[in-house]
């Protein structure tokens, strides 16, 4: 969900998730609360509140209900969190956020590299070109065509269109393996 212009959880969706009650949850993360500055974690306001629970139909005050507004954890939080409950989820959760840190930044630099020496190599070749008139233009055009490959190769697809219509049966018929 957004909130106040960022992506948030529900305290209570992460106490889910992280398999440890959400009572649990805010006494964590008010025990730490020097790791969670306000970009990290916030309370709902009253009006924010209401509104949160006007749309999620939850109990009313007084009726059995949470009698505090909730608190909500942006990306950073939710990474925080982790680190601060000792629950065995949380304790794989954490593992598992720190790899994949790890694995962001190697993917990072390595397409970083790849596109700095292919722009040094296409400059070469540029200056190659400029020196030698006998330079083939067979030559150049190949090499061109190599360029475009390599960066079409490193460059993420677009996902993928689903088509805007329906299907009729004669045409779901036809596209199956298959089909006649």
């Amino acid at each position: 969900m957004a909130l106040r212009e960022q992506r948030v959880m529900l305290d209570a969706d992460l106490a889910v998730l992280y398999d440890v009650q959400t009572k649990v949850l805010v006494q964590a993360v008010k025990r730490n609360a020097e790791r969670f500055p306000v970009d990290f974690m916030f309370q709902l306001s009253p009006e924010e509140w209401t509104a949160l629970r006007s749309q999620t139909v939850t109990s009313n005050t007084g009726r059995g209900g949470r009698r505090t507004a909730p608190y909500v954890l942006t990306e950073q939080g939710v990474a925080m969190l982790s680190s601060v409950l000792n629950s065995a989820r949380a304790i794989a959760v954490n593992i598992e956020i720190m790899r994949t840190f790890v694995r962001v930044r190697a993917l990072a630099s390595t397409h970083q590299d790849l596109a700095k020496r292919l722009s040094e190599l296409e400059e070469k070749t540029e200056l190659l070109d400029m020196r030698h008139d006998s330079f083939s233009r067979n030559m150049r055009n190949q090499l061109r065509q190599v360029f475009d490959a390599i960066k079409a190769l490193t460059t993420p697809p677009d996902s993928p269109k689903r088509p805007i219509g329906f299907v009729t049966h004669e045409e779901k018929k036809n596209k199956a393996p298959g089909g006649t």
